[in-house]
């Protein structure tokens, strides 16, 4: 089983018991803004959900992992790789993301998880290259890819839904 410790967080596979709190994520309308359309997931879209990111794991070798906070041991969202093929013109790149509840915002979680996924992709996956893409306006998830040593690569639309998107790149054989 593939565990991340960090000085706060616990990067984890899913349980059945994280569907509740997942979910609760998912289905605040604040979190979902910048997701996909902007819609939120119910229970059963969100049990879908885990059992993709689960299946990523043995089809990939890397997928999204739980995100619980080491002294509570409370769910606080997710972070880590995926195959971004809803934008078929970064493939095959491999898109680092994350999604934490709305309480957990503001406190340097999804920055921590996300050094701790680099680290993962350079050193136990081999990655040399990966991107993270954000809808134009999500200066939170922007400031998160700065804080990683992202750099602007380029801006396209969501070939679904017509928004503008970024995409952002770091070369992991630099990373430091």
């Amino acid at each position: 089983m593939t565990e991340i410790l960090t000085p706060r967080l616990l990067l984890r596979r899913w349980q059945e018991d994280d569907l509740p709190a997942m979910a609760e994520i998912n289905a605040d309308p604040l979190v979902m803004e910048w997701i996909g359309d902007g819609s939120v997931c119910d229970l059963e879209q969100t049990a879908e959900a885990i059992e993709r990111w689960e299946e990523d794991w043995d089809d990939e070798g890397f997928g999204l992992f739980a995100v619980e906070l080491l002294g509570s041991g409370e769910l606080i969202g997710f972070a880590g790789l995926s195959v971004p093929e809803f934008l078929p013109e970064v493939l095959p790149s491999v898109e680092i993301g994350w999604r934490l509840g709305r309480q957990f915002w503001g406190q340097g979680y999804a920055s921590e998880a996300a050094h701790a996924v680099l680290e993962f992709a350079l050193e136990d996956r081999g990655l040399d290259r990966v991107i993270s893409i954000c809808r134009l306006g999500n200066d939170a998830s922007e400031n998160v890819m700065r804080k990683l040593g992202m750099e602007l690569e380029s801006e396209t639309t969501h070939p679904a839904f017509g928004f503008p998107l970024r995409v952002h790149a770091i070369d992991l054989t630099e990373y430091a």
